[in-house]
């Protein structure tokens, strides 16, 4: 008879509206190996590993399982920004400790770069303490920045396309808005996430890929001034008569008494203030080349829960990814990231393989500068022809349940706690 040992999966940083479609590719893929037995799920990630937190989602209803596509972010089994430091040793014997004791033989880490990087750690350390782990990640972010700038890693994260759809449309209606209220409100500046990378900001483009709008975007990269910004908009009011501008979190218009999180990114939804109010500020200040004042939308999570715009093709890929990282666990591939590799050719194409966790650790893909047209305000059609095949071609039709939509909730099945209770060591008081 195989022996067999239960499988942790658990999630980290901040979330998606696919995300859960991953969980279920996971919880789905792991019945089809008889050396798999419990799947549980680690109550907001590394956290609930440390707290012994651990959710049996082999034994939840089918139909529980099932509406994981449909349910956004990370209700089911949450998330967290607790970053495993090197300097943490207790932290990473009590995960080992955790692990031992549930006859844990696979670890799965869905996240982005940090959490690439805590999967390689434990992987090691449990190889020291000579504890037989796979441990697998799955990709997660709507930033799109793991992997490397040649697209050789990963062509695109699970996550990235659903935001991406999200700004096509918002960008549609704000055209919208934008032309029927220009003569009092002729500029709106909407503020995208996206911190240091453009991938989410450049989204706005799909939404006008023939430029026809009066759209102007700003990526964190797109190096210029609130004095040239101004010109710009200025110019575009004299030609149209309106204009809407699309600018990243990460632009930078100087100090905005930023928050940052314990893996030391900017939390910009928890600053003082904003980029977009800046702006407007700014061009109000300056005056503009047509009667009226700007105004600003700022996004906030939205971007990453709106569910009714999560694309299909982006739903589908998150499972597969789950999918394939059980497939490298189970198999004994573990020290490897599941990952997407866009097929050339003229139709959308992918397939999935596999990534060492030590290239994609940390690691952190760039926007290409040739994405970025000379004037700084917009981006290529070649950026387009990327990123236009990942928001899929219809509406996703959501399950409802008396005007409501019906999401996944998971029965309280934990794991007996069998060791004592810990704190984990960044949660001390000092």
């Amino acid at each position: 008879m195989k022996e067999f040992k239960n499988l942790i999966v658990a999630q980290s940083g901040g979330p998606t509206c696919v995300i859960n479609s991953s969980l279920r590719g996971v919880i789905e893929a792991a019945r089809c190996f008889d050396n798999i037995g419990t799947v549980y799920g680690a109550c907001h990630g590394i956290e609930g590993v440390l707290k012994e937190e651990l959710i049996n989602l082999s034994d939840q209803p089918e139909e529980e399982i099932k509406l994981l596509r449909y349910t956004p972010v990370a209700g089911s089994i949450g998330t967290c920004r607790y970053k495993l430091k090197s300097h943490q040793m207790e932290d990473f014997e009590r995960v080992i400790d955790v692990f031992r004791t549930h006859h844990i033989g696979y670890f799965l880490y869905n996240g982005g770069n940090d959490s690439m990087d805590t999967a390689n750690k434990i992987a090691k350390l449990a190889a020291q303490r000579g504890l037989l782990l796979q441990a697998v990640g799955i990709p997660k972010t709507i930033d799109n920045d793991i992997g490397d700038s040649e697209f050789k890693l990963i062509d695109h994260t699970p996550g990235y396309a659903s935001a991406a759809k999200y700004w096509a449309h918002m960008v549609q209606y704000a055209n919208e808005e934008n032309k029927g209220s220009c003569p009092a409100d002729p500029v709106l500046v909407m503020q995208a996430m996206g911190r240091k990378i453009g991938f989410i900001p450049a989204a706005a483009r799909l939404a006008d890929p023939k430029r026809q709008m009066p759209l102007l975007i700003y990526l964190a990269e797109s190096h210029c001034s609130l004095e040239e910004l101004a010109d710009q908009v200025n110019n575009k009011l004299k030609q149209e008569g309106r204009c809407i501008v699309v600018i990243s979190e990460g632009f930078n218009v100087g100090n905005l008494d930023e928050v940052k999180d314990s893996f030391g990114h900017t939390h910009f939804g928890a600053s003082k203030t904003t980029v977009a109010q800046t702006v407007v500020n700014y061009l109000n200040q300056v005056g503009l080349a047509a009667k009226g004042t700007a105004r600003c939308n700022v996004s906030g999570t939205d971007q990453r829960h709106s569910m009714a715009y999560a694309s299909s093709v982006d739903l589908d890929e998150a499972y597969r990814v789950g999918q394939k990282a059980v497939e490298l666990a189970a198999t004994g591939q573990g020290g490897f990231m599941s990952t997407i590799l866009r097929e050339p050719g003229l139709i959308y194409n992918v397939r999935y393989d596999k990534v060492p966790l030590t290239k994609v650790a940390n690691s952190e893909r760039t926007f290409l500068k040739n994405w970025i047209m000379p004037n700084g305000c917009d981006v290529s059609d070649d950026f387009v022809n990327y990123a236009k095949p990942l928001i899929g071609e219809d509406m996703l039709a959501l399950p409802m349940n008396g005007g409501l939509q019906r999401m996944t909730q998971f029965q309280p099945l934990y794991a007996e706690k069998l060791l004592p209770d810990y704190i984990p060591q960044a949660d001390r008081s000092t």
